[in-house]
This record gives C-alpha cells, sequence and structure tokens, in this order.
C-alpha cells in the first residue's frame, strides 16, 4: 500500500462492496466534509474480520480525492517494533521536522533514530506529531488512514490515540479500522460495522454463486455468517453444485474467522509448494518489501514464476508493495506452515535484512528462527532492547527482553534478563507482564543479590500499581537484602520504603515509617553524601529523634535540591519527596524554589508524566499564597496533561483551592471522591489530606464541629509530619469556638513544638495567632500582633487575612467595637480581592454585627461566560505565553490555540492580548 496519495484507493478496497453502506458511508462522508472546512476529526471503524471496515476505508480514500492522505496498517508481526506504524505514516512529514519546537522535535527526532538523546515521553512525542499534522494541514486538509489497527505496536497506538483525541481546530482527519478497540482508543467516537442486511446480504452471496441455491440454503448461508461479506464471497469458493445445492458442503458451528481462514486454506493448499513457501515468506515479512521477499526467496530456492498462481488465485499482489487479499490470507499462510518451514523462512529473511540498518528486525527473525537457547541472539534482543528504550518503546523493549529469556539457557544470565524485562514492563506499565516476568526469574536459581534485586520490583510494582498499603514492608525487605552488596543502592531503597510508608500512612499493612527510619540509621553514613542521602538522613531523623535534631539535615536537604547544580537525574528521581523537609520547617521559599525548578527541568525534558505531581504541588503553594488565579491554572494544566496521559492523581490542588473559597458543594465532593480513591488505593495520605481540607472549609463556613472532627482526625495521622502539623491550626481554631479548650491547648503543645524547629516567620506566625485564640487580655492581642507582623514578611496571605479576621472577631467579642471595625474591614478586603468567599462573608457578617453596612462582593465574573477550556487559554495567553507554547502547555496545536482565543475576545469583547490582561484581572494585585 502507497504510503501517500491523493485519492488512491486500496489494491483490495473493494467499493462494489458497499451496497448498503448507506449510513456508514454518511458518516464518512460527514467526517471528509469536516474536514474539508477546517475541523479535525477522529472516528474508529470498528468491525469483525472481512465485515467491510477495509472497503470503507477505500471509499474514504475515494471520497477525499481533494486531500493528501496518509496510510499506515497494523502489521501482525511487527506489534513488538516500537513505533513501527508511526514511522509509516510519519515518513512523507519528516522534512518539516525541524519546524517543531524544539523539545518536541528532538522527542521525534529520536523515536525515528534521526537524533540522539534520552529516552522521550510518549505524550511528547504525541504532541509532535500533532504540531507535524497541523503544519503539514497548512498546505491543505489532511486525511490519515490506519488500517488493522488491532495490530499496531503498543508504541504507534498510544501517540496516535492521544493525537486523536486532541484534533479540534486543524483540517485533519484521523481514520482507523480494527477489530476491536484496545484501551489505545477509548473514548473515540467510534462507528460499529455490522454484516449486511438480509437483502444486501443475499444479493452479494448470489453475485458469488453461478446457478440457483434452494432457498432453505441460501438463507442458512445468510444466517451463519451474519451478513459479512468476505464469508459471503469466500465460503462458497470450491465448493460443487451438489454440496452447495443440498448444503451438504457448509461448515459447522466453527467460529466465522475460522470458517473463512479454512476457505483460504483450502485455495492455499491447491497451489504448488513454491507458491506456498513463497506466500509464506511474504507473511514473515512484514514490511511488505519485494525486495526482500524475493532475496529470501531465492535464498530458498524460490523462483519468480512462484508468484503468479498466488496472483492468479487472488491471495497475494507483488508490485511496490507485497500486498494480501486479507489479513485472514496472512494469518491462514502464516499459522497452517510447519514449523521447521517458518523458521527456515525468517532464517532466510534474517540472512537478507540489512544488520546495519535494519538490526531489530533482523534479530527478531533469528529469534523466530532459533530452534533452542541460543544465547548469540539472546545477547542481540539485548541490544535491541536497549534501543527500543532509547527511542521511548518500552513496550517494545520489554517484549525483546522477554524473548532473549526465553533463548537463555545459563540459569544465571536467564534470571538476570527475566529481572531487566520485568524492571522495563514496570517502566512500561505493564504490570501483570512484570509480575510474570518476577515469578520466571524467580523460578531460577537466584543468587542473594538477584532475590533482593526480585523483591525490590515486588515493591515498586505494588507502589505504581496503586497497592500502596503493600508497597513499605516489600521495599524494606530489599533494602535490608541490598545492604551487603549495594550500600548505595540499598540507601535509595530504604529513601523509597520511607515515601512508600509515608504514602500509606495509617493504611500502610506493615513497614512503618518508624521501621524504615531506624534502619536507615543504622546505616554507615554515606561519605561524601549525595543529595539523596542527606534527604534520607534527615527524614529518618525527623521520625527517631524529633524535629529539632533533624531541622540542620532537613535544611542541608533543602538546600541540596533547591540549588542548580542538583541533577535532572536526581530531580526526577526522588519529586515529591524532596519538598518533604521544605515542609517540615515550614519553608515556602525553598518549597518554591524547588518546586519551581522542577517544573522547569520536566518541561525541559518533555518529563510528561512527572509534570501531574509537579502541577499539583505549585497548585496546592500558590494557593496557600493567595493565587487563586494562578492555581486556577496550573490546575488547567494539569486536567490537560492528565486527560491528554490518562494517567491518575487525585485532585489536591482544586480540593484546597475549594476549600479555601468555601464552596462547599464542589468541596465536598472533590474531598468525598478523594478520599475513597485514595483508601481504596491504600494511600493513607490522600485521606489525611481530604481531612486537612475539610478542616479549612468548615471552619470558614462557621461549621466548627465538623471542622473539629476533620481536624483531629488529619492531626492524628503522621504525627511528626507536615500534614498533621499543618492541622493542628484548624484543630486550635475548631477547639476553641466548640468549647473544646482542653483539646485545643494539648493541640498547641503539639504545633509549638512543630513551629519552634522550623523558626520561620510562617510556623511563628501561626503559632502566635495559635496563642491568642487561646489567651486572654492583653496577652492574647501581643500575640495577634505579632502573629500580624510575622506573616507580613511571608507570602502566605490567607492566613493574614485569617489572623485580621480572628483578631477583629476577638475585639468585638471584646466590645472594642472601633478596632474591630478596622480589623474586619482589613480582612474582608483582603479575604475578598483573594477569593477566600466563606472566610470573606465570616468577616461580613461581623461587620454587620457590628453596626457596619457592607455589600457582598462577587469574584471573578469577568471569565463567567468563558468554557473551562477557554478559561486556561485566556490565562495562559493572559501570563505571555505564545500560542505555541500555549499548545505545548495544554497537548493542543497552535491552530486551536488561536481558535479558542477568537472566542474568548469575542466574549470578553476585546481584541488584543494586551486587553486580556486587563480583562483577567489576577487576584494578586
Amino acid at each position: 500500500m502507497p504510503v501517500e496519495n491523493r485519492g488512491e484507493t486500496s489494491v483490495w478496497g473493494g467499493l462494489g462492496r458497499l451496497r448498503g453502506r448507506r449510513a456508514e458511508c454518511a458518516v464518512i462522508d460527514e467526517l471528509v466534509a469536516a474536514v474539508n472546512s477546517g475541523s479535525g476529526r477522529s472516528l474508529v471503524l470498528r468491525g469483525d474480520a472481512g465485515v467491510g471496515k477495509t472497503a470503507l476505508l477505500g471509499y474514504a480514500v475515494n471520497k477525499a480525492s481533494e486531500l493528501r492522505v496518509l496510510h499506515a496498517v497494523g502489521v501482525e508481526s511487527e506489534m513488538e517494533l516500537a513505533f513501527a506504524a508511526l514511522h509509516q505514516l510519519c515518513t512523507p512529514m519528516l522534512d518539516r521536522l525541524d519546524k517543531l519546537p524544539g523539545p518536541q522535535r528532538d522527542a521525534l527526532g529520536t523515536v525515528f533514530g534521526l537524533r540522539n538523546g534520552g529516552p522521550p515521553d510518549r505524550f511528547l512525542v504525541g504532541l509532535a506529531v500533532l504540531s507535524l499534522l497541523s503544519e503539514l494541514a497548512d498546505e491543505g486538509p489532511l486525511l490519515c488512514v490506519v488500517d488493522d489497527a488491532q495490530w499496531l505496536d503498543r508504541a504507534s497506538a498510544q501517540v496516535l490515540g492521544i493525537v486523536a483525541r486532541r484534533l479540534m481546530a486543524e483540517p485533519v482527519g484521523l481514520l482507523f479500522a480494527t477489530r476491536g478497540s484496545g484501551p489505545e482508543l477509548l473514548a473515540l467516537p467510534e462507528l460499529e460495522i455490522q454484516g449486511l442486511r438480509r437483502g444486501e446480504a443475499r444479493a452479494l452471496l448470489d453475485s458469488a454463486v453461478r446457478f440457483v441455491l434452494d432457498e432453505r440454503v441460501r438463507n442458512r448461508i445468510v444466517a451463519e455468517t451474519g451478513g459479512n461479506p468476505l464469508a459471503l464471497l469466500e465460503l462458497p469458493r470450491g465448493l460443487t453444485v451438489a454440496q452447495l445445492a443440498g448444503g451438504f458442503g457448509l461448515l459447522g458451528a466453527q467460529a466465522l474467522p475460522g470458517r473463512i481462514e479454512d476457505s483460504f486454506l483450502a485455495r492455499i493448499g491447491r497451489l504448488p509448494e513454491q507458491t506456498r513457501l513463497l506466500l509464506l515468506i511474504a507473511a514473515a515479512e512484514s514490511v511488505g518489501d519485494p525486495l526482500l521477499v524475493w532475496r529470501a526467496a531465492e535464498r530458498l530456492g524460490v523462483g519468480a514464476t512462484a508468484a503468479s498462481s498466488a496472483e492468479a488465485e487472488g491471495l497475494l499482489v507483488i508490485g511496490a508493495r507485497v500486498t494480501f487479499r486479507h489479513p485472514l490470507v496472512r494469518s491462514a499462510v502464516y499459522r497452517s506452515a510447519s514449523p521447521q518451514d517458518r523458521r527456515a523462512v525468517h532464517l532466510a529473511l534474517a540472512e537478507v535484512t540489512d544488520l546495519a540498518i535494519d538490526p531489530d528486525r533482523r534479530v527478531w527473525h533469528l529469534a523466530a528462527a532459533a530452534t533452542g537457547p541460543d544465547e548469540s541472539v539472546a545477547a542481540e534482543l539485548d541490544r535491541s532492547s536497549g534501543r527500543a528504550q532509547a527511542r521511548g518503546g518500552l513496550a517494545a523493549a520489554a517484549a525483546f527482553l522477554q524473548r532473549s529469556v526465553a533463548l537463555t539457557g545459563d540459569l544465571t544470565a536467564r534470571a538476570d534478563r527475566a529481572l531487566a524485562a520485568a524492571q522495563v514492563s514496570l517502566h512500561a506499565g505493564e504490570f501483570e507482564s512484570a509480575l510474570g516476568l518476577l515469578a520466571t526469574g524467580e523460578a531460577g536459581a537466584l543468587d542473594e543479590f538477584q532475590r533482593a534485586r526480585a523483591n525490590l520490583l515486588h515493591g515498586q510494582i505494588a507502589f505504581a500499581s496503586g497497592h500502596g498499603s503493600d508497597a513499605p514492608p516489600l521495599l524494606l525487605k530489599a533494602a535490608k537484602q541490598l545492604e551487603p552488596f549495594d550500600l548505595e543502592l540499598a540507601r535509595e531503597t530504604y529513601l523509597d520504603a520511607w515515601g512508600a510508608a509515608l504514602f500509606a500512612g495509617r493504611l500502610a499493612t506493615a513497614g512503618s515509617l518508624r521501621e524504615a527510619s531506624r534502619a536507615a540509621r543504622a546505616l554507615p553514613p554515606a561519605d561524601p553524601p549525595r543529595p539523596s542521602d542527606l534527604l534520607l538522613d534527615g527524614l529518618a531523623t525527623l521520625v527517631t529523634e524529633g524535629r529539632t535534631a533533624a531541622a540542620p539535615l532537613l535544611r542541608r536537604a533543602t538546600s541540596a535540591f533547591a540549588a542548580d547544580e542538583i541533577s535532572a537525574a536526581d530531580n526526577f528521581r526522588w519529586g515529591w519527596l524532596t519538598t518533604v523537609p521544605a515542609n517540615v520547617l515550614w519553608d515556602e521559599q525553598s518549597w518554591n524554589a524547588i518546586n519551581v525548578r522542577q517544573l522547569r527541568s520536566a518541561r525541559a525534558a518533555g518529563a510528561l508524566a512527572r509534570l501531574p505531581i509537579d502541577l499539583t504541588a505549585l497548585a496546592i503553594l500558590v494557593t496557600w499564597r493567595g493565587g487563586f488565579t494562578e492555581a486556577e491554572a496550573a490546575i488547567a494544566e494539569l486536567d490537560a496533561v492528565i486527560e491528554a496521559t490518562e494517567t491518575h492523581i487525585a485532585p489536591y490542588g482544586a480540593m484546597l483551592l475549594a476549600a479555601f473559597r468555601g464552596r462547599a458543594v464542589e468541596a465536598s465532593a472533590l474531598m468525598t471522591t478523594g478520599a475513597e480513591d485514595a483508601a481504596a488505593g491504600g494511600q493513607g495520605i490522600g485521606v489525611q489530606y481530604a481531612d486537612w481540607a475539610s478542616a479549612i472549609l468548615f471552619n470558614g463556613l462557621g461549621r466548627y464541629q465538623e471542622a473539629l472532627t476533620a481536624a483531629r482526625q488529619a492531626s492524628a495521622d503522621t504525627p511528626g509530619l507536615f500534614l498533621s502539623a499543618w492541622s493542628l491550626p484548624e484543630l486550635i481554631e475548631a477547639g476553641v469556638r466548640c468549647g473544646e479548650t482542653r483539646l485545643a491547648a494539648g493541640a498547641l503543645e503539639r504545633l509549638v513544638e512543630a513551629t519552634g524547629a522550623a523558626g520561620t516567620d510562617w510556623a511563628l506566625g501561626i503559632e502566635a495567632r495559635s496563642h491568642a485564640l487561646l489567651g486572654k487580655g492583653k496577652i492574647a492581642e501581643g500575640f495577634y500582633l505579632e502573629a500580624i507582623d510575622r506573616l507580613q514578611r511571608t507570602r502566605i496571605r490567607p492566613e493574614l487575612a485569617r489572623t485580621h479576621l480572628l483578631y477583629g472577631e476577638w475585639l468585638r467579642r471584646e466590645s472594642r467595637r472601633v478596632d474591630a471595625r478596622g480589623q474586619l474591614r482589613i480582612a474582608h478586603t483582603l479575604l475578598s480581592t483573594i477569593g477566600m468567599e466563606a472566610f470573606a462573608d465570616r468577616a461580613r457578617r461581623e461587620l454587620l454585627s457590628n453596626g457596619e453596612t457592607i455589600s457582598k462582593r462577587s469574584v471573578g465574573t469577568e471569565r463567567d461566560e468563558l468554557t473551562p477550556q477557554e478559561q486556561r487559554i485566556a490565562l495562559l495567553a493572559r501570563d505571555g505565553l505564545s500560542n505555541p507554547e500555549v499548545g505545548a502547555r495544554l497537548f493542543l496545536s497552535p491552530r486551536t490555540v488561536e481558535w479558542h482565543l477568537r472566542k474568548v475576545f469575542a466574549k470578553l469583547a476585546i481584541s488584543s492580548r494586551k486587553e486580556l490582561r486587563e480583562a483577567i484581572r489576577t487576584a494578586e494585585t
């Protein structure tokens, strides 16, 4: 099949077989018309083998005679070769690669072997392909046709699924034909292709049978084939008039694809031996390259005349490409061949495949030709796995390693390769495959180091697959086993175990924070310490010896990860754990420095899988700083990343933002869902976070008893760490309002321990405010004034605003009405400006009770008419990002960004980006 044409149909398009397909053709007509008019569309044609999907693709290509058409075909034997199908589709566009933004250009260049670099993120590759298609579509509308999508290699399927979901304002159509929709194509518009209706099925059957059929026999054939066009055409072939007339030649209860395949097999069996061997070569050669087919045929003694019988029988065409009549012909040929014939053909193909140009296909053929363990082939498969990983094809890398394991005779090497394959499968998200490979490795004679590696993988798989409560003991066991062999890896594993224990919280089945910390403290000191060593020492000391002893170590770790000298590998390896010391120390400046650095590194490297974590941390921090508009932008970008990458992360940022705003319905829904999902995944930290956010929400709403319950629960988990400490001020405020002063006093003692070790203005300001809530007279007022003074020196504006509110409420209860009005007005202004609606309403009610008249202020009404996507784009454009930069953040093409911006400008009655900055005023001013 040609890679590119303008309206050319497939050899087997079969437009004459479209009788009765008016409805399906109408849907395709609509897609082509939409693309012609400038809209992006995608559609999946799903149906059984032979039902007519390829004919409908041919119709689409014929209908799109004015469009540029690109083709790709999934090939069953190429499913393990990373990006094989994507290469088919993108080859005609690679001359435009240099027009893409740098990270996208590098990612796609690495995938196709045009550039050297680290493994690119597949979501960045998807964005690069979307940009490339958009670039080509500038020259005219474009239709991409992908047949046999059920056989796409995993990497190509993932990328094309990402692209299909992001098509919008670019004149690009993406049309798939598949027998069954895999996870990569889920949620795309789908058209199920069923068998022909009875009348059309009877007519098609009559066209294939040159005599009058018995009515009952005809009805049986139509019923048993379900109107499948290929079955109606193929099943009568080779049967005599007597067999058909009486129905004696009809097949039994065999599944339809098998019956069609048997029909092809009967025809193949009548061919000369050399023709059958040529068909087998063509079936095993996945590229469809006639030169390779003929060179392999020559090695096996097959002459050129062998093709004539196959072509005359209508099974194969050898032209510019080698093309089978139907994929079932290929599978029938391959599966019916003897094992020795298949091995001989694969060996011949390996011998004629250029080692320098296509080493991976060559070794795949060699592996298929192997009769038993073969170390040279196993080692070459290892090297192919490395090349696949470098291109970002993790699923392909795992497949190469799996085959390598099967061909490895040495038990020690076999175990090593099985563990390596399990590691790659883990990174590819193939958790079941990873566990299966681990079982293969563990069935062999593992030494102690290999057994430790196996336990490490079990823990990593448990953590990555959402079984958070199972991970800590597995990782802790692995760390202890690794100590005699690799102390650095043991320390890293203890840090993994510590993080897993923190994540699991009270839901951990075993392997507590204390156990992990004690074991880590017993290790000999690292000399010189790496940043991860400083982090482990600080966190372990925090749990075993308390905040005061840990503070100097935590500051060293914070400085190391905030510094520009930190390596990208360390940054990505330890991720969210690097912010824990800053959180424990109430150090918002270092927290911000680390977060900004991580975001910058993730975006520069195109590490989209990491972005959800970094964006969540950003949303939490800027919310606490009162930058609700900035938080909205971070959450919008986070939502776009999650939608594009199909990753999952609890809505921590949105949860906290809704809590601070006091939006009860929205916040409660987020907290309930977040807590339930976290509990189901054994993630105790998620449950604790939801309780902490609930306490903030209910204190804002004045529902103090509910706030007290939530804060008590949140502060009880991991009592020495940041979430429990952050919950204590909420517990103190709610406790005082509910008359639970003894409970509040106990919480204050715990808070003083946490804030005193930190020593920052944020920490000491919160401590002073909490003292004030429990104090009386001049002592209480002194603490309020100290709290305001300290918090004014921070960027934690919501806490400053809340302190003015609490001080004003205290003054009113002290009957100091004039002083109270001053503090309450400041509080109301700050809270309203930030967008803390429930807390602002508390201030408003206090002012009304104090005889002040004040209107309720609405926030953000200038954006109410914008859709969520328009708000995302408007916020990023307001911050000065160009259309390509906005598109890169939100997984959209620049053309789609421009289309949305025109709608934003129209709704806001503006005409420029400068006016946009005025129309959407930031809450920070």
